[in-house]
């Protein structure tokens, strides 16, 4: 049987609402619902797909005109080519990067705007794809009240708190991988993000996530006892894609199913996962969200739930505790994301684990080795955390476990920025300091390529050309 904190390291991707296409009854039903619970409109969501399919959400786009601002960096992390470059001059109008390069050849005419960071790092801003923004460090027994006595409304007042955390601790946009249990209240928190109701990260959300009869929580309960569940279960091709029209119609960017949950330890320290789709339910989840443009984030850990995710076409497998060989050849090849959630394992979950397996083994162990292999075969890598099931604004910590994992910073770094932009369908518009590019920017005092630990001490956040947090100023 699975730990119900397990439950909380979840996947995916995907969509947008334009600032310009945000009419005056959603501005108004935005605000409604941040005065009296968001999350009870959620629950019968009125604004559907006023959106397009590409692109970050912009609060309020300042036109190119607008007098630039200048952002000087003692020491710049160019992702790309993995070079530390000395004394630049980043150039901003309205939200986005003008242009960067050398101080030298930047000069900043007389009564500019300046932000200096002369003394700092600078880096584009993290990416986490795979956060809870509906829960709050939460336990075995505290998810069972997140879904039996928290209202939608407090657990969309809580998720406000945890994206003001995530921002301020430097992940300027996030993927949220579904709501557990809070329906489609995470429509109605990027929303709000969008219209600049409240500060957060930009968001794509995956509303409810989507599992099948006896594959999630609440377990454990009388027959006779009717529980709500943390997704939405469904049974046959049919029921998977209605679930995924739903989800769609109600405002996701993204579908998170869940391709396995429920394992055991075996005898020789392996663990064993149970599929919850047949190969047809999983096909039917990802074409219907293929036709409605969104991506598919797959929780799996081993076994048929995984190869069947992988095979359908799926973009991202979340955690992968237990990849074979030919799983990672099929990653490789396809070029499926591995979202592969260390810190979780290690911290969270490890006593749950080592009491199942008799002290013998964890998953953190197994997941341990699968990770290196998968890292060595070349699978592509992009940063995510299960934030919700430990504290939000603390999730730089995973940096630290993908570099003892055999990683190097630099590419930890890229997994958190180019590799998860990507992953996002974002890749044009974040997760680089480049031209045409959001001004979406953190700076640490130290060099994070000798030191992967500043990344947990964060100074300064922009994100949109806005600064967040600016610790350099007395």
């Amino acid at each position: 049987m699975q730990h119900v904190s397990d439950r909380l390291s979840y996947n995916p991707c995907a969509f947008k609402i334009p600032a310009g296409d945000i009419m005056p009854t959603l501005m108004q039903r935005g605000v409604v619902a941040l005065l009296f619970g968001a999350s009870t409109l959620s629950a019968q969501p009125a604004i559907a797909q006023t959106a397009s399919l590409t692109g970050p959400v912009p609060v309020a786009e300042q036109p190119a005109s607008s007098p630039p601002e200048y952002v000087r960096a003692g020491k710049l992390l160019d992702v790309r080519s993995g070079k530390l470059l000395d004394n630049q001059i980043i150039v901003i109008r309205g939200q986005r990067i003008d242009r960067v390069g050398p101080a030298s050849e930047q000069p900043i005419p007389a009564g500019a705007k300046v932000v200096d960071l002369s003394q700092a790092t600078v880096l584009p801003g993290l990416i986490d794809c795979h956060t809870h923004i509906m829960l709050a460090d939460t336990d075995n027994s505290h998810y069972e009240e997140y879904l039996l006595k928290d209202s939608y409304q407090y657990r969309t007042i809580l998720a406000t708190l945890n994206v003001k955390r995530d921002l301020d601790a430097g992940f300027t946009a996030m993927r949220d991988v579904e709501t557990e249990g809070a329906m489609y209240s995470d429509v109605d928190v990027r929303n709000a993000i969008n219209q600049g109701l409240i500060p957060g990260p930009r968001l794509k959300v995956a509303t409810r996530g989507i599992s099948s009869t006896g594959g999630y929580e609440l377990e454990g309960y009388a027959p006779q006892v009717k529980v709500p569940s943390g997704v939405q279960l469904v049974d046959g091709p049919y029921e998977a894609r209605k679930a995924v029209r739903e989800q769609f119609n109600y405002g996701a960017d993204l579908i998170k199913m869940y391709g396995n949950d429920r394992y055991r330890f075996l005898p020789n320290g392996k663990i064993l996962s149970v599929a919850n789709f047949s190969f047809e339910e999983v096909q039917a989840i990802v074409d219907e969200a293929r036709l409605k443009g969104l991506k598919v984030a797959c929780h799996a850990y081993d076994g048929p739930g995984l190869h069947y995710c992988i095979d359908a076409g799926v973009a991202s497998i979340e955690h992968g505790i237990q990849l074979d060989d030919e799983a990672i050849h099929k990653m490789v090849v396809k070029g499926t994301y591995l979202v592969p959630t260390l810190q979780v394992y290690c911290c969270a979950l490890e006593k749950g684990d080592l009491i199942m397996s008799g002290g013998k083994t964890s998953r953190v162990a197994i997941h341990e080795a699968s990770f290196k292999k998968a890292l060595a075969a070349g699978v592509k890598i992009a940063f995510g955390t299960d934030a919700g099931s430990f504290p939000h604004g603390t999730q730089a910590i995973e940096f630290g476990w993908m570099t003892r994992y055999g990683m190097s910073p630099l590419d930890a770094i890229r997994a958190a920025t180019i590799n998860a932009a990507d992953l996002l369908g974002w890749a044009d518009d974040i997760g680089a300091l480049e031209p045409g590019k959001y001004a979406d920017l953190i700076a640490v005092d130290g060099n994070v390529l000798s030191d992967i630990k500043q990344l947990e001490h964060v100074k300064f956040v922009m994100k949109g050309g806005e600064v967040v947090r600016n610790d350099y100023v007395k």
